[in-house]
């Protein structure tokens, strides 16, 4: 029953998120419940927890993304359907 309103309270911090502090929290409360983040971990940066945002390039089925704050590059392998 917890888990479920902690998943509940994780969905809607991750729409008002726009600070390191803000994705700092969603990553606490989420290891503290042991509950997986699946795709969310692709919207902050897991050096920094800086939103994730800067030059994207996709170059053989993989999606590379470097953070504009740290520099630290993130990579996940793109499904194919």
């Amino acid at each position: 029953m917890k888990e479920k309103l902690d998943e509940e309270e994780i969905k809607e911090l991750i729409k008002k998120a726009k600070t390191e502090r803000d994705f700092k929290k969603i990553k606490n409360l989420a290891m503290h419940s042991s509950i997986k983040l699946g795709d969310l971990r692709k919207k902050f940066c897991k050096n920094c927890f800086h939103p994730l945002k800067g030059v994207t390039r996709i170059n053989k089925g993989v999606k590379s993304i470097k953070c504009e704050n740290c520099g630290k590059i993130s990579r996940w392998k793109i499904k194919k359907k």
